[in-house]
């Protein structure tokens, strides 16, 4: 069908969005650092009077109660990281100057010589709110010292030429905050105006997000639109669409690049793209969270199911890096407490609506995959648990369920330090995708191998984030750690996917984030000698207090002021 032709199958609003666009494409990258720290100031002023009813309608959408605790995980992933993206980039654009704003970044060389950049802390803010929690960004091979201003906030660069372009933003349909802050990366990292496409899961949510990106939308670099899979694809196709960013799965990212049916299967063979434009992605993955042996108290093995069951949990499953393969240590003398007590936890939880569309099919064969013919679980069963023997040809390895579903497996091992040497090889070789990986480890564990060895091992882990004792989704919700899939991924076999966004401090060539939080809560952490003062997390699905925690983070983050924080801690503390 001619382009002409497709063009009256769609609103008439979505065509004048494009040419829009087209029109301001070469005005955005001339516009001044300080107008664009004014704009996402401007942007905050807008989000707020909206993030309540926005986290209201998401979680009424989702089927979460009213008053319910679990409202938080809206709060958080939704208004919220959008305002701590603003805020972060503010902080960044303020200094980038002479890169000025890298002065503050503490920078260490790892064991393998890569050079790695500690972006959590970077505030007085993160370490009260975020005490004991740090994230580190590892740079690709051939970034140093020397060179890291030079491979950094290159569109800031003076003299630099970037050429305006439209890109194409097919948005998510499980987290609120991809969408928006899809847009805002490729706007303030890549200098390209944006169409965001919504998808039909969230729509409902532009009802919110054109007023909070009104500052961009009004003056036309920005454009959010929804519809149904003819709209996105007569979007992908457009000849004035010149890039494009996908949230979703490796099946829709393929039919955009290679087509449909056979048609495709025979581009895909001969290498031949039926679209050419650059594409870059964030595609999920068959996520492990690994299990190293060791000390573990009754009260660590209590508040790291915790852990687990909001991995898995979280956003009732639909979450691209939520926890699907639990990797234990065969012969610990505290695995069957440990999953005994993940069972319990899990089973505990509030029910959950399963909302996004497909889970039933995809439940059903996660269960014929390992075997298991019992009933796919529905909102009052919460979440299937099963063990499988690890192998190559397992499809629960290499399918990622999209739900509440986890698969156990077992590896064996003599010592702590090879069990994580196996685990991370089995992840590697065996697991599709590389978009998060999660490590539980004791500190006294990690003392015993080694600091610097455990460097050494988990430098292996091919995983664009890395959480050691904390979970892959704050490596999302942290607005300066880069996110998206381990570099190396093609178009013809791209997995998690390709390139990375949010990464507000503008770093050209990471290579992954490692996050690493405190073992135990506050305030029992204290008698170990850590003295970080994080309770348990308001993303933890057991939190008694998220909802509150979220609003008044989100309202944090509008306006941070030391007189916030008392409230804050308070309802940390009770949570």
């Amino acid at each position: 069908m001619a382009l002409d032709e497709k063009i009256n199958l769609v609103p008439v609003e979505i065509e004048q969005a494009v040419k829009t666009l087209h029109e301001k494409k070469h005005v955005w990258p001339k516009v001044s650092v300080a107008e664009r720290i004014a704009l996402l100031a401007e942007i905050k002023e807008c989000l707020m009077p909206v993030a309540a009813a926005w986290a209201q309608t998401a979680a009424r959408k989702k089927g979460i109660p009213e008053g319910s605790p679990v409202a938080g995980e809206e709060w958080i992933s939704g208004p919220y990281a959008v305002m701590a993206y603003c805020n972060a980039l503010m902080q960044t654009l303020s200094k980038v100057e002479g890169k000025m704003h890298l002065a503050s970044v503490p920078l260490r060389e790892l064991p393998n010589g890569q050079l790695a950049a500690r972006v959590v802390p970077h505030s007085l803010w993160d370490r009260l709110l975020l005490s004991g929690v740090h994230a580190d960004v590892w740079m690709e091979p051939g970034v140093t010292r020397a060179n890291l201003a030079q491979n950094t906030a290159s569109i800031y660069t003076p003299g630099s030429r970037h050429e305006g372009k439209l890109a194409l933003i097919l948005g998510a349909g499980n987290i609120a905050a991809i969408a928006p802050l899809d847009g805002l990366h490729k706007l303030f990292a890549e200098n390209q105006v944006a169409i965001i496409k919504m998808n039909p899961v969230n729509e409902y949510l532009t009802e919110f997000l054109i007023p909070a990106l009104m500052p961009l939308i009004s003056r036309g670099f920005l454009r959010i639109v929804h519809g149904d899979v003819s709209v996105g694809q007569y979007l992908c196709n457009h000849p004035l669409v010149e890039e494009i960013h996908i949230t979703g799965s490796g099946a829709a990212h393929d039919q955009i690049v290679w087509g449909s049916g056979e048609e495709g299967a025979a581009n895909k063979r001969a290498g031949t793209p039926k679209n050419k434009r650059r594409i870059t992605s964030e595609l999920g993955a068959v996520c492990p969270t690994i299990v190293v042996p060791g000390p573990w108290s009754k009260a660590d093995i209590a508040f790291q199911a915790e852990h687990v069951a909001t991995q898995k949990l979280h956003n009732s499953g639909f979450n691209c890096i939520a926890c699907q393969v639990l990797v234990l240590p065969q012969n610990w003398m505290l695995k069957s407490d440990f999953l005994l007590k993940v069972r319990k936890t899990i089973a505990a939880t509030a029910p959950r609506k399963l909302y996004y569309p497909g889970v039933q099919n995809r439940l059903a064969g996660f269960l014929r995959a390992v075997g298991n013919k019992g009933a796919v679980p529905s909102s009052a069963d919460q979440c299937v648990i099963t063990a499988f023997s690890p192998s190559v040809s397992c499809p629960t390895e290499r399918d990622e369920v999209f739900g509440p579903a986890l698969a156990v497996t077992e590896l064996p091992a003599q010592d702590a330090e090879s069990f994580l040497i196996a685990a991370i090889d089995y992840a590697n070789k065996h697991l599709y995708g590389t978009l998060g990986a999660n490590i539980l480890i004791h500190p006294a564990t990690i003392r015993e191998i080694g600091r610097k060895r455990f460097d050494e091992i988990i430098a292996d882990l091919h995983y664009g984030c890395i959480a050691v004792n904390a979970w892959t989704g704050l490596g999302f919700l942290s607005a300066p750690t880069p996110w998206g899939a381990f570099p190396g991924h093609t178009l013809d076999d791209v997995q998690s996917g390709i390139g990375s966004v949010h990464n507000t401090l503008l770093f050209d060539k990471p290579q992954r984030t490692v996050i690493e939080a405190p073992f135990q809560p506050f305030p029992r952490g204290l008698l170990r000698l850590s003295f970080a003062m994080l309770p348990r997390p308001p993303w933890f699905v057991t939190n008694r207090r998220a909802d509150r925690i979220g609003r008044l983070l989100t309202e944090f983050q509008y306006r941070p002021s030391f007189a916030k924080l008392p409230r804050i801690f308070f309802h940390a503390l009770l949570g």
